[in-house]
């Protein structure tokens, strides 16, 4: 490979963890001057979906061993593959939404407008995105100084060829490939925007039935990322999956637009034109009739 080319993935590598953290962030700038809000409910989706993960990653953990078990791998692969779909699709749903519908009945009480909502959920995902953004971006600072030195006296002996082989390839992928955790950041960040609103709306509507329907909108999206993934899909395809779940999502974010409260309507004040009695007039006739007799 040419030095050229290295450093164009060098770039591009590095430019894949920048725009997952920049994206979120400029996007709540953007709402929070558009809607004129602070950043409280940013923070709150951020904290929000961190405690989700609370209880969704060591649930996962527990429950997986299952399928290691002898009556689950007797299945046909394509049972087990769907299987899976549906657990791990149904558990980040179940976990991410009703962490949602605690934060908007405790936390985030002020958050029934269409603004807040959408600050709420750019904060929910947006931390995510933030997250994976900084861990791709210490990739890059790993793969800049290992590239740069003899590995063989930079790791033990045992992983010398480990860590050699996984320089090559993160500095051998296409240019498109270096990009993509950006562009699925990209798209996974409407999805939690879609499903923040929608569980607003129970709140908004008082149907509790609209956190079944995020629940549901997530868990579509995760699945399907897994079947994908379990059929072995090339990661163009699998994005391409995503975007469709992206722009279903914001089909759903303009359909649920409410606009604002509006200012209450004070009728304009009546002009009060200033009375100023005028003197009577100096007739004869008038004089008479105030003649002292």
């Amino acid at each position: 490979m040419t030095s050229a080319a290295m450093n164009i993935r060098f770039v591009t590598i590095f430019l894949n963890g920048f725009l997952m953290i920049a994206m979120p962030v400029v996007l709540a700038i953007i709402l929070t001057r558009k809607f004129k809000l602070g950043w409280r409910l940013f923070w709150i989706g951020a904290a929000t979906f961190v405690l989700s993960q609370v209880g969704h990653i060591p649930f996962n953990a527990l429950v997986n061993p299952v399928f290691n078990q002898f009556g689950f791998i007797a299945l046909h692969p394509t049972i087990q593959l769907l299987i899976r779909a549906v657990f791990l699709g149904l558990s980040a749903g179940v976990f991410e939404e009703f962490s949602r519908y605690a934060m908007y009945r405790w936390w985030a009480k002020d958050a029934r407008s269409w603004g807040r909502g959408l600050l709420a959920g750019t904060g929910h995902g947006g931390i995510e995105a933030i997250i994976v953004g900084a861990l791709a971006l210490y990739g890059f600072i790993q793969i800049a100084i290992l590239s740069s030195v003899d590995i063989a006296q930079a790791v033990p002996a045992a992983q010398v060829e480990t860590v050699r082989n996984q320089v090559a390839a993160a500095l051998s992928m296409p240019v498109y490939m270096t990009l993509l955790g950006a562009v699925e950041r990209l798209f996974a960040i409407p999805l939690h925007i879609a499903c923040s609103l929608l569980v607003m709306q129970a709140f908004t509507r008082r149907r509790f039935g609209w956190v079944g329907l995020a629940v549901l909108l997530h868990a579509l999206a995760d699945g399907t990322a897994v079947v994908a993934l379990g059929m072995g899909l090339s990661y163009l395809a699998i994005e391409g999956m995503i975007g469709l779940f992206a722009i279903a999502s914001v089909v759903i974010i303009f359909v649920l637009r409410q606009p604002g409260p509006q200012p209450d309507l004070v009728p304009a004040p009546v002009p009060v034109t200033e009375f100023t009695p005028r003197p009577p007039e100096e007739t004869d006739e008038n004089l008479e009739k105030t003649r002292y007799q």
